[in-house]
Order: C-alpha cells, then structure tokens, then sequence
C-alpha cells in the first residue's frame, strides 16, 4: 500500500512547485516529499496557456532555477520550452516520480494535538476523495485562478456574431487564418497576441483603454552566445544571471527614484522603434514606470507589427458589442470576426482551498507573510510568492532554500512545530503585492495576505536584501514560535506510523 503520510508535502506542480521539491531534494535528502498536483501534468501556468506566442516575460536568466542553467541564448522563451526545463528539472532530481496528479485540494486542516496537517483532496474525473497527512503544508499554487481568466461582462456581448474567446481557455479548433481579430487588453498576454497572429490574421488590432509601458528586448542575448562557446554552462549562466539581476534592480530602483527622467527614456526609446509615422498617444501611459509591470517584448515584435501595417492599436472604451464588431464610446466601430478578450487573470490564493487550524478557518487576507515566506499564525505552513518587479522564480528559489534551512534546523534542535507569531500587532492593510496599481490586484486586494509596518513581516521586494534574510539570517527570532514533537502516546499515529511499527514488530 503506497503511503500516504509526509514530512513535506507540496501543492502544486508548477515551476515554483518543482523548484522546491527540487531544492528538498538536494538540501533535505532524508524528508519524505510528495506533490498534489490538480492538472494531468507538471508545468503549472506553462501547461495551463496555449494560446498563440505564449511566452515569459522575463528574461530566462532570471526566471530559470538557480541550480540549473537555461542553455539557450533567447531571451524570452516560449511556453513549450519553459515547460521542457521544468520537466527536465524534475526528472534530474527524481522529483517527477513524487507528484500525485489529478487531484483537486478542497481542504487543509491543521490539529495541534496531532502536530500535522490533514490534506483532503478530490479526483474531478471520478469523485473519489483520497487523504493525505504531513508534517508541513508548502502551498506552490501561484496567484490566479486556473479554472477561469477574469473577463468583464461587455454590453451586448450577445449580439456579436463571431466567436469571443479568453487566452487563458484558447480553443484547439480555433482558426484565425485571414480573420479580422481584434484583442482587448494591453498587458502582456496581448503583446504576446498580437505580433504572433499578425501573420495569419487579415487584421488584427489591440483595443486598449489605457497604454502601458512596453521595452524591447534583443531575441538572442549577444554577451550569452559569446560566453556560451568560451565557458562551461553553468559558468555562463551565473555571469548572465547576475548581469541580469543587477539590470533588473537598478532599472526598478532608477525608475522610482526618478520618474519623471524613467519616463522620458522609455518613450523616446518606444518613438524610435516605431518611427515617426506612429501616433504615440497609444504608448503613454497615464503613470509612472513600475507602477504597473513593464512589457518585455522580444525583438520588438509588436512595434514590428504595428509598422508593418499588419497590426495596429487603438485607444478607446468600448460602448457596447455589435453584431460585426465592437462599437467605441467615440462612435468608431471595429469590425471583428473574433474577439480575444486578454483582459487579465483571477487572482486566487491557496489554490481557492480552505485552511483550517484546530477547527478555525483562517483567510489569506487575515494573515501576514514571514519573510515573505511562513504564514502568521498557523503552524508549519508556507507559501511560495514571487516578485512584482523581478522574475518569479528569483524569490521562489529563495524561498525554497530558507525552507531547507528551517526544516534542517528544526531537525537538529529537536523541534516539530513552528508557528509566526506577531506580538506587536503589526499588521496594516497593505498586500503582499506591494504598490502593483494593475487592475488584478485591485479586483483581488480583499483576497491576499497582508504586509506588517517593518521588520520580517514587511516585504522588500528586493532581491539583494532577501538574500541576506533568507539565505544568512538567523533562524530563530522573537517573532518564530517552536515546540517540540509530543510524545507518540500523547498523539494519534500516522499511517507511516503504524506500518513501521508493525514492520518492526513483524521483524
């Protein structure tokens, strides 16, 4: 009979789900680790989007792991090859072997007495619900809703005779070919959009109501495919890994110190890609730089487009659909035979599952993160969030490394519980995403944990620091609370329990 009882047990299969099963792997080789992940196969956010172009959107430098190299120069990959290295991760590291698919989490609940969490999980395509216990909760389930984008509900939607599709569900069958599209959105998914189905497409136009800030990337870094024929692999890839770290801090440090000059920069750079004939109204934005995330595109791609003729972009509101296209508060009409509406994600936290500690359900938005990392007040649980103004995987390898060292310290000093606690009521209303004004995270502000006035409870979102904290900190604070494991008698047994000591009595 496969156990079912853990040390650490992972929820999620995505890249921050791996990387950290990847990390216990290395660092904790002795735990027992398993994954539950909902979806048929690993990838996460790679294996979920299909739609055309799907790529990052930060350099793969930065968004890769940092104990495995990415060995080709792009800059952006596509999703296909990003999805490729978290499988190739996973396999290296034995990890693939550890994930229990299909199944859907409906429930974590934490008992004090038993010193570990009870994970009851659903298989969707039967209704079979399984049971899982563990010792500690990694919770790896990103930031958004995977069963559904979010997409407001448009006047006369109804009345369109064409086909209004979502990125986030792209259909198999669809074919764009010789079709007039027109995609709603100006974020990054309808960057992506844009230039990869310009071809195809009779026209294809970007319906924003606001422009954003857009900066072009080299399609194939030139240092990394110099360094890539002088030096080992992993040589090449912690040069281009600092660079591009450093690059990205700066340019976030830069642009808040001086907005005004950010500004001024990004736009002239944006004027001379498109060339004189490009109305820049389209691509100024209302506010500052990172006060929204920047999109990164490869080559320019989508100022490409725009130029060619093939793409274009208009900024308006929309009054209400029509049955060939969308009528405009301006009362110009665009004509469509299909309408993708990339208007954002649904953010969800804790992969929309309920925890409960010694029968209380707790909220995401009721707690605060430690060190970016533990949640407050509930015991051996943590969760993995990635950076607003870097790539992702910057902080969820971090996280996953302070984890391997909590677990290792816990391990030596004899401790099996340790819970965050705040002891000056420091909480504020702040998220964790920070001051991120894009649209989602105002929809979602109710729904995400909080940030605390100063200390571990505030996050930095900067790289450098979070080294120091999670890489070099101490372990035990005034604001980590530890208890030692009961005595068995004292506590039920686990079902790895019982089979040892009947093994051992048998033996």
């Amino acid at each position: 009979m496969q156990s079912q009882d853990f040390d650490v047990l992972i929820i999620g299969a995505g890249i921050s789900g791996i990387g950290a099963a990847c990390h216990l792997s290395r660092e904790c080789p002795n735990r027992r680790v398993a994954i539950i992940e909902r979806r048929k196969a690993m990838g996460g956010t790679w294996d979920l989007f299909r739609y055309p172009g799907i790529r990052s959107d930060s350099d793969m430098f930065t968004f890769g792991y940092n104990f495995r190299p990415w060995t080709n120069p792009k800059t952006l990959a596509d999703g296909p090859s990003i999805k490729r290295y978290v499988m190739d991760a996973a396999r290296e590291s034995g990890v693939d072997k550890k994930i229990h698919y299909g199944l859907s989490v409906t429930g974590a609940f934490w008992n004090s007495k038993d010193q570990q969490w009870t994970i009851e999980t659903l298989r969707e395509e039967n209704g079979e619900v399984q049971s899982y216990t563990c010792s500690f909760l990694l919770i790896c389930t990103g930031y958004y809703n995977y069963d559904k984008g979010y997409k407001p509900d448009f006047p006369g939607e109804k009345d369109f005779e064409g086909r209004v599709i979502h990125p986030q569900q792209w259909p198999e069958d669809l074919d764009y070919s010789g079709k007039r599209v027109v995609v709603i959105g100006s974020g990054a998914t309808a960057v992506t959009l844009i230039p990869a189905m310009a071809d195809k497409t009779s026209h294809i136009t970007m319906l924003q109501r606001s422009p954003t800030y857009m900066m072009s990337l080299p399609e194939v870094d030139p240092i990394a495919s110099r360094l890539m024929g002088l030096l080992p692999e992993m040589a090449t890839y912690r040069i281009m890994r600092a660079r591009n770290i450093a690059l990205q801090y700066w340019s976030f440090v830069i642009s808040r110190k001086y907005p005004k000059q950010a500004r001024e920069l990004f736009l002239a750079l944006a004027r001379w890609q498109l060339g004189k004939d490009i109305d820049m109204r389209h691509f100024t934005p209302s506010y500052n730089p990172w006060d929204e995330r920047i999109c990164a595109m490869p080559g320019g791609d989508l100022f490409k487009a725009i130029r060619s003729g093939r793409a274009s972009i208009v900024t308006d509101k929309i009054k209400t659909f029509i049955p060939n296209g969308i009528l405009l508060e301006s009362g110009k009409e665009l004509e469509a035979d299909i309408i993708v509406s990339a208007t954002g994600l649904d953010l969800q936290f804790l992969g929309g599952m309920k925890l409960t500690v010694d029968g209380k359900v707790r909220l995401p938005r009721e707690a605060m993160l430690y060190k970016s990392v533990l949640l407050e007040g509930i015991p051996n649980a943590s969760i993995v969030i990635g950076y607003t103004n870097a790539s992702w995987t910057l902080r969820a390898d971090l996280a996953a490394e302070y984890l391997c060292r909590l677990l290792n310290h816990m391990d030596k000093k004899g401790y099996a519980v340790v819970t965050p606690v705040d002891r000056e009521g420091c909480r504020t209303e702040e998220s964790v995403m920070g001051s991120l004004k894009s649209g989602y995270v105002y929809r979602a502000i109710d729904k995400m944990p909080r940030q605390g006035r100063h200390g571990p409870w505030k996050l930095t979102h900067n790289y450098y620091r979070d080294i120091l904290m999670l890489r070099k900190g101490v372990i035990e604070d005034q604001y980590l609370e530890f208890s030692r494991a009961k005595s068995p008698m004292s506590r039920s047994l686990t079902l790895h329990e019982m089979v040892d000591r009947v093994t051992k009595a048998a033996g």
